[in-house]
Formats: structure tokens, C-alpha cells, sequence
């Protein structure tokens, strides 16, 4: 038990230490392709909403992108860190209209904020209960599909699947997580999602083959193959039609 959970142990070291190593070329490669922006994301907004910024140089419509349960506004533009002072947002529900202010210069190059469109006001960052909806679905629809590739490989018994669960938790709970310390419109989204997937696969082929003790060698490198595959897919979408 103590080896096992020595093992463990080091997956998730290893997998977190990989990813967040090379997240930082990822990152380098996105800042030379776009421009600074503010990303503002707001839950369950309407068709009719829009949002402006008004700075120095006039207003600058917002890139909207609808992602099912919440929509993103993006700002792209160079004079945004030339004003030091007040960045005005106004903003139009189609019912209501109203004008947001951040009196804080922004620093980063890629800045996210909430809004909450009751409170009339923005929280910097990703909201902590939404990040933890996001992770825990995609975790549990992966599970899921592997769950189903799993027994269609003739795994019964349940030592197999406790194994199963454990492995699978540690390996798309860091892949996930990591992948969600990314701003939510990352072009290159998909690479990171095929990076992460291939440590993931490197560290199931030996967890599964140490600590799985049915079926042959074969068939074990057989179903992490086909899992991580029809994981791949199935991320793939779900990154494309629903927020990170």
C-alpha cells in the first residue's frame, strides 16, 4: 500500500511539473499572436447584450464568443495599456444598461474578469465555483467513456476498477486543472489538450501495468490506447463547445 501510494504520488509530481514547465512556451507562442487583451465572462448572457470599452481613443466593440452557458467579451487593442487611469465598460442587457469601471491599471497581458450582471460589478479572475463545475464535468464525462473502454476490454474485477478510478482521478485531475489555468479563449487550446493527453497516456501505460493485475500486458497497453484516444476526442469537443 505504501508503494502504491508512493507511485501515486509521483505521477502527480511528474504530470504538474511537466505541464507547467512547458505551459510557459504555450503561453509565449498565444502573446505573440494577439495583441493585449481584457476577457470579460459573463454567465448566462442574452443575444441582445453587448459590451463596450471606452477609452482615449474612442470605444472599442467587444469579440463576442458564445460558449452555451456563458458568453465571452474580448477586448484586443495596444491603448489599453497606455491608460493608466479608468477603464469604462458599458454594458446593454437589451432591458437594462449600465456602466462598469475598473480603477486599476491592468498589468498582464491576457487580464479575465467576471461580471455579475445582478451586482453590477466585475471580480478579477475566474470564478472558483465555476472552475470547479468545468474541471469536475469534464472529469466525470472522461471517466465515463474510459468506464466504457475499460469494460468493453473484459475488466470484471474490482480490484481492476478501483485501480481504474484512482488512476484516472489523479491523471485527468491534473490534466484538467492544468488545462484550466488557461485564459478561456486560448487559440492554441487544442495543442495543450494533445500535450497534456500524451503525459497522461505515458503515465497511465505504467500505472496500469504495475498495478493492474488483470488481464495480459497486451491488453492493458491495448485499452490505455483506445481510452485515451476516444478521450482525446471527446475533450476535443467539449473544449470547443463549452468554457474552460
Amino acid at each position: 500500500m505504501q508503494k502504491y501510494k508512493k507511485f501515486i504520488g509521483t505521477i502527480v509530481f511528474a504530470i504538474f511539473t511537466l505541464l507547467f514547465a512547458f505551459s510557459f512556451e504555450f503561453i509565449g507562442y498565444g502573446n505573440s499572436a494577439e495583441p493585449p487583451s481584457i476577457l470579460i465572462i459573463v454567465p448566462n448572457a442574452t443575444d441582445e447584450m453587448s459590451i463596450k470599452l471606452n477609452l482615449e481613443d474612442g470605444e472599442h466593440e467587444a469579440r463576442v464568443t458564445d460558449k452555451v452557458i456563458e458568453k465571452y467579451y474580448a477586448f484586443y487593442s495596444s491603448a489599453m495599456f497606455k491608460n493608466t487611469n479608468v477603464y469604462s465598460f458599458i454594458v446593454s442587457t437589451g432591458e437594462d444598461s449600465f456602466e462598469v469601471e475598473l480603477d486599476k491599471p491592468i498589468k498582464n497581458y491576457n487580464n479575465v474578469y467576471t461580471l455579475d450582471l445582478k451586482s453590477h460589478t466585475l471580480t478579477e479572475g475566474k470564478l472558483l465555483s465555476r472552475s470547479v463545475m468545468l474541471v469536475s464535468m469534464r472529469i466525470v464525462l472522461t471517466l465515463v467513456i474510459e468506464a466504457a473502454v475499460f469494460w468493453s476490454f473484459g475488466f470484471r474485477d474490482k480490484k481492476s476498477w478501483k485501480v481504474f478510478l484512482i488512476i484516472n482521478f489523479v491523471t485527468q485531475g491534473a490534466l484538467n486543472i492544468w488545462i484550466n489555468s488557461f485564459t478561456p479563449i486560448t487559440s492554441y487550446v487544442i495543442f495543450t489538450l494533445i500535450f497534456g493527453e500524451f503525459f497522461v497516456f505515458i503515465a497511465e501505460l505504467f500505472a496500469f501495468s504495475l498495478f493492474c493485475r488483470e488481464h495480459g500486458r497486451l491488453r492493458k497497453i491495448l485499452y490505455v490506447s483506445v481510452a485515451n484516444f476516444a478521450s482525446l476526442i471527446l475533450g476535443g469537443y467539449i473544449i470547443t463547445v463549452l468554457p474552460i
